[in-house]
């Protein structure tokens, strides 16, 4: 039988971790997300609202006295995990070590690099709306810095923002609005998924004789079409061997067996989708 024993009380208010969009209860989950996420976390994370949910919520007034200087001395991020890690006790040495890696590379980046990077944490999380207004922060951003003669990252980072914030609107089924945002990444920066991914956007949209005129009239765009079939048709297959497509198909079975069952089958299914479809504009 495995025990657990925790460190300090399980909180009734939780803690939102900056820039995760992420709830705790608790500092073993706290490490959890410091392990899993660490990528993705920047100075931020050193506040006094921390300390103070550490210190009133999980009763761990010796663990805020290790970590005030860090918050309030200029300590480093890196510095802030280990010691947070290291009292706990959650992971090993090596584990411990991993994440003071990554946190210290991710100190070289700058901070619309570090801010992108958690704004493409929330469009895996599909939290699609929230990271449009993300990544419409980062470009007012970039222009800010432009204008202003600021030091800014690579044109292959503004490339990127493009192409993910197109990446968000495809899955809110926006797609004329992520044919946009692919065409400019490809403008920038001339890469196949970029030209892939606005005619895949464009397909989406377009009536079909519409596409066809519209690869029609740009014969530049005729391979790229091609292989967008390819990988649609790839992706179409691989749906095909996912079980909600069974379930679905087994649907149409039941259709013809047991009509009231699958009315009432249908509005369920509605619901989750619907229920589904709200998270992710969140």
């Amino acid at each position: 039988m495995r025990v657990s024993i925790s460190v300090g009380k399980y909180a009734k208010t939780p803690y939102c971790v900056p820039g995760l969009e992420t709830n705790v209860y608790c500092v073993e989950e706290l490490c959890y997300c410091v392990r899993e996420n660490a990528c993705l976390l920047d100075l931020a994370f050193l506040d006094d609202r921390l300390l103070n949910w550490l210190g009133q919520e999980c009763d761990l007034k010796e663990l805020v006295k290790l970590l005030y200087p860090l918050v309030h001395k200029q300590g480093s991020l890196s510095a802030f995990a280990v010691a947070l890690l290291q009292y706990v006790g959650l992971y090993d040495n090596r584990t411990v070590e991993e994440v003071e890696r990554v946190l210290k590379q991710g100190a070289g980046l700058s901070a619309i690099e570090r801010r992108k990077t958690q704004v493409d944490h929330l469009v895996r999380k599909k939290k699609y709306k929230s990271a449009l207004k993300g990544y419409d922060a980062l470009l007012e951003k970039w222009r800010e810095q432009d204008t202003g003669g600021g030091v800014l990252p690579a044109a292959s980072c503004l490339a990127a923002i493009w192409h993910n914030k197109g990446v968000a609107f495809a899955g809110m089924m926006l797609y004329e609005e992520a044919a946009e945002c692919f065409l400019r990444a490809y403008e920038l920066d001339g890469g196949e998924d970029s030209r892939i991914d606005y005619l895949t956007a464009m397909h989406m949209y377009l009536p079909e004789e519409e596409y066809v005129e519209f690869v029609t009239g740009h014969p530049e765009l005729l391979g790229d079409s091609i292989e967008m079939e390819k990988r649609l048709g790839g992706a179409m297959a691989e749906w095909e061997r996912q079980p909600d497509y069974l379930r679905l198909y087994n649907r149409s079975v039941l259709r013809e067996d047991d009509r009231g069952k699958y009315l009432e089958e249908s509005e369920r299914m509605v619901r989750a989708l619907q229920d589904h479809y709200r998270r992710t504009i969140e």
